[in-house]
């Protein structure tokens, strides 16, 4: 019945998104958002209705034209059956009377058409959100699901570019002060042809701020606006591909270091309506942009991390905190060892676990540990006479220590075995007597306290299986690995040595490039890029392909427990 007014020219035939054996539209993979924007498929949809309201309304009129590369690829119009009375004044606004649509077809006989024609494009729409609240509600009353398309909104577009030249963004008003070849009448049609005009225009106007693509144009309606959207055109050199990028000052200061798997739309992002006033700062003092493409996510994180170092960028609160990073000690090279907090790492005969993230962490952890572990406490000299006067925690029978007289040191080396296996090869000899620990508190009703014995243990946990993971890269040596589809790593030591796409010839070996066997514990400049490396083979191991180890790259059977605390039952 509305067949013959579908027109579409040849060119406009292709691939459709749309699932001819049961009906149901299928959105098309639009993962590629850097596509050209002359390349981009628009369909303007305008809709009238007999009200303003999806739930309590129905459509009257469908109108679309199909855009592309500044031509018109075909259009779309029916009158719809809204199955109700038209109100008066909507007979007024736009002209449709009940006698125009007494023989149209009802929507849902519509849908499928008008799907096809839609296919996998972006729709746009002046005030889009209107038009797409009925179009879900139809789609929803005929069963069918919801649309996956992208929009975009012309009236917010026009908010950003030419708010200052109009007195208000109304298509009407729009389409007078631009002098548009379609006037918008409250016909869908004729305002579907009005808006996409009104697109094209826009669209010229926001290529000054560098939009070129579909994902610009995406975000422009929150960025346009900002104060320092002129700066924008810092960005255009950008790829969209992995890697870093650097906001630097006047001076060529390095103020931020950031890292993205696409450079040009986290770095646009940053001109959104974002409130922040340490972003509002940056973007202020910020006169050059710089950036390293790399081949992968994690050469990108590991690249971030070595220049945040390197540079110490006072925007950058993440990655600049290791000069306050710790260590947890047990003092072994002393006749009676204890746990202690150090900062620098000694040839003492010391284990050294770690480092923590700051002086209180580890003296959570200690804690949790002395909880389950009687080790000495004091931090004085062992007393030769038994006479002096014990410690407190000697004296609460909390700790062992040789201070009391009542052990000797053939029976604290015992101690010391538990403590020093429970942070090295058997953790769960400390972790076990915690969760008892913390399930006594809490069966004895004594929460507060449990929920501290909950928060060491956690701490202690956290820490032993940071340094597990660690440990066990740094002792496999050199590793390649592979993520299908992606490219391949290789580490040396738990560190990043090189990384390369799917398709780029594999690299040589290169004598230069060589990595000594790690001594001792890990420096404090390695815990972040150890860390980065040991959280990428945690989050991707099911995706990879293990193409050469040099030692053995497994993990104890037995998982370190965890001690976060459980969201609470709905």
């Amino acid at each position: 019945m509305f067949d013959s007014l579908v027109h579409m020219p040849a060119a406009a035939h292709g691939a459709k998104a749309f699932n001819v054996a049961d009906g149901t539209h299928v959105q098309r993979s639009l993962d590629d958002l850097g596509t050209p924007l002359s390349d981009v498929t628009f369909c303007v949809i305008d809709l009238e209705t007999t009200g303003t309201s999806a739930s309590t309304c129905a459509i009257t009129e469908v109108g679309a034209v199909k855009l592309r590369g500044g031509a018109c690829l075909g259009t779309f119009q029916t009158l719809i059956d809204p199955g109700c009375g038209i109100p008066p004044r909507i007979t007024v606004l736009t002209g449709i009377t009940e006698a125009m649509v007494h023989d149209a077809p009802p929507i849902g006989a519509v849908l499928p058409a008008l799907l096809e024609f839609v296919g996998d494009s972006i729709i746009v729409g002046h005030n889009v959100r209107f038009d797409l609240s009925f179009l879900r509600a139809a789609l929803e009353r005929s069963d069918r699901p919801p649309l996956a398309n992208r929009s975009i909104d012309t009236c917010a577009l026009a908010r950003r570019l030419v708010r200052d030249e109009v007195p208000n963004c109304k298509l009407g008003t729009l389409a007078r002060h631009l002098r548009l070849d379609h006037a918008p009448s409250h016909r869908a049609l004729d305002d579907a042809l009005a808006t996409g005009e009104l697109l094209h225009l826009l669209l010229e106007r926001a290529a000054a701020l560098g939009v070129t693509g579909l994902d610009d144009l995406l975000v422009l309606p929150t960025m346009a606006g900002h104060p320092d959207a002129a700066k924008l055109a810092l960005t255009d050199a950008l790829p969209r591909s992995p890697g870093i990028y650097l906001f630097r000052d006047r001076r060529g200061g390095v103020l931020y270091v950031g890292k993205a798997t696409n450079l040009r739309a986290r770095v646009r992002s940053y001109f959104s309506t974002d409130g922040r006033r340490k972003i509002q700062r940056l973007l202020r003092e910020t006169e050059r942009i710089d950036h390293q493409a790399c081949s992968s996510p994690l050469e990108a994180a590991v690249t971030e991390i070595r220049l945040i170092h390197r540079f110490e960028p006072r925007y950058n609160r993440q990655g600049t905190s290791s000069g306050r990073y710790v260590y947890l000690k047990l003092t072994l090279g002393e006749a009676f060892p204890r746990l202690a907090v150090a900062r620098v790492v000694k040839d003492d005969g010391g284990l050294y676990v770690g480092p923590v993230r700051s002086t209180s962490f580890a003296r959570q952890v200690i804690a949790a540990v002395e909880s389950v572990v009687p080790l000495r406490r004091c931090t004085g000299r062992v007393p030769r006479s038994r006479n002096a006067a014990p410690c407190t925690a000697a004296q609460l029978g909390a700790a062992a220590c040789p201070c009391s007289g009542s052990i000797g040191e053939s029976s604290y080396a015992v101690i010391v075995d538990l403590a020093r296996r429970g942070l090295t090869s058997e953790p769960e000899l400390l972790l076990l007597p915690l969760a008892e620990r913390m399930a006594r508190l809490a069966d004895a009703e004594r929460f507060e306290e449990a929920a501290d014995a909950r928060n060491g243990a956690e701490a202690l946990a956290t820490t032993l299986q940071r340094q597990r993971r660690i440990d066990l890269l740094r002792n496999a040596g050199r590793v390649r690995v592979r993520i299908a589809g992606h490219g391949s790593v290789e580490i040396a030591n738990g560190r990043l040595r090189r990384s390369w796409r799917d398709g780029d010839p594999e690299p040589t070996d290169d004598a230069t490039l060589d990595h000594p066997v790690p001594v001792g514990p890990v420096t404090r400049d390695e815990a972040d890029e150890l860390h980065c490396v040991a959280t990428w083979f945690d989050r991707e191991a099911h995706r990879l392909e293990l193409l050469h180890t040099e030692g053995p790259l497994v993990e104890p059977i037995r998982p370190i427990p965890r001690f976060t605390p459980r969201p609470a039952a709905a």
